[in-house]
């Protein structure tokens, strides 16, 4: 068997013609969701950097006993902002769910590394603030990030060990060994031993953190690899795990139907929040 073109299976711009009219719904459905939510809490701050916020969305009969969601958005570790992704949080609102929806520094003015450390410090501080387990669900990028929340060890950190209620990764990047001889690692810098450092996929999960992963049927077969090893090495070190495979969804249509209540990835984001 042939080793695929890791430059062709990681290109999802390059893969996916019309891309740019996908993106186009995504940052008009976002806008349009924030101007339809007055009780929405902008640009909070978790640190100190010009993108160090989010955005919460809270549900308007909200379960104060569930979870906070955060959403983390994709691209790259190098590309977009949380004003993309509003309609994210509601889906989940419709379940009584509170979303936040966060920004980070990118790449190449900090390090992947730096990033992680951002969303961590992130989550610390919507747990000071809301003394509320986190549920964290991400895309692309993204869903890198969720599953480093997923295996971080937060005791030492001074943190509940169960601070994360479970993640919900998109379309997930769980090894970065294959982006280095990328162009895609322009941008990130990263040598062998930082893409091993950084791959959740070795990393030890929560014994029964719930897990479930979602990928677009018709995505590039890396990214199907991706989300499968995961559930593969995770389910042996005891998360529980689900997979679940979106017929005829690429990589920037599956994320859409987290914007609709009534969609099967919206409940079963909400069954993960109890």
């Amino acid at each position: 068997m042939s080793s695929p073109d890791l430059e062709i299976e990681y290109n999802n711009r390059a893969r996916v013609a019309d891309h740019p009219a996908v993106m186009h719904v995504w940052a008009r459905d976002a806008a349009a969701y924030r101007e339809a939510s007055p009780a929405a809490r902008l640009d909070q701050p978790y640190g100190a950097g010009a993108r160090h916020r989010y955005d919460l969305f809270p549900a308007a009969a909200a379960r104060h006993e569930a979870p906070l969601l955060l959403f983390i958005h994709g691209g790259y570790w190098q590309a977009l902002d949380k004003t993309w992704f509003s309609q994210m949080a509601r889906g989940a609102n419709g379940h009584g769910l509170d979303v936040a929806v966060m920004s980070y520094d990118l790449c190449p003015a900090v390090t992947v590394a730096e990033i992680v450390g951002q969303v961590i410090a992130c989550t610390r501080v919507l747990r000071e603030r809301f003394g509320r387990r986190i549920l964290p669900f991400g895309h692309s990028a993204g869903g890198h990030l969720a599953a480093c929340l997923g295996a971080t060890d937060w005791l030492s950190l001074g943190e509940p060990a169960d601070l994360i209620a479970g993640i919900l990764p998109i379309s997930g990047l769980f090894h970065l060994a294959p982006l280095v001889p990328t162009s895609l690692n322009t941008a990130l810098g990263l040598d062998a031993a930082a893409a091993a450092r950084l791959s959740p996929l070795t990393w030890t999960p929560r014994r029964g953190l719930p897990v479930t992963t979602v990928v677009g049927g018709d995505e590039a077969p890396e990214y199907l690899r991706q989300s499968r090893s995961l559930i593969e090495c995770w389910g042996v070190l005891g998360a529980t795990t689900r997979a679940i495979e979106v017929a005829g969804a690429n990589h920037f249509t599956v994320v859409l139907p987290f914007a609709d209540p009534a969609s099967e990835l919206t409940r079963e984001l909400a069954m993960l929040a109890g």
